[in-house]
């Protein structure tokens, strides 16, 4: 059964939307740069949240709602393009601090 929105509860949605993003800037833009990529890599669980949400909305849309198929198609696309983009900088993140082999001192 789908929803009807009426043009109050649109306003109220697009509205917390917008404010929504307005905080995520503001927390983003605060974060120095040292703390940047720690903070990335531990939201990789937070991502793998929204790739399983994409995948039940397209396991549970019905084949005649395309707006259903679209939405969950997109959510499991960047839900994918996070988990794979978190795990890539956790593993630089990690390289650098490995240690790197001492070169050989050739003796005469």
């Amino acid at each position: 059964m789908l929803a009807v929105m009426t043009p109050n509860d649109l306003v109220f949605v697009v509205t917390i939307f917008i404010l929504g993003v307005f905080v995520g800037l503001e927390v983003i833009a605060k974060v120095p740069q040292t703390l940047h990529t720690p903070l990335m890599s531990a939201t990789n669980a937070i991502h793998g949240v929204i790739l399983v949400g994409g995948m039940f909305v397209l396991g549970t849309a019905d084949s005649s709602n395309p707006v259903m198929i679209g939405l969950g198609f997109v959510a499991t696309v960047f839900g994918v393009l996070n988990v794979v983009g978190g795990y890539v900088v956790t593993d630089r993140m990690l390289e650098m601090f490995k240690r790197k082999p001492k070169p050989e001192v050739k003796q005469p």
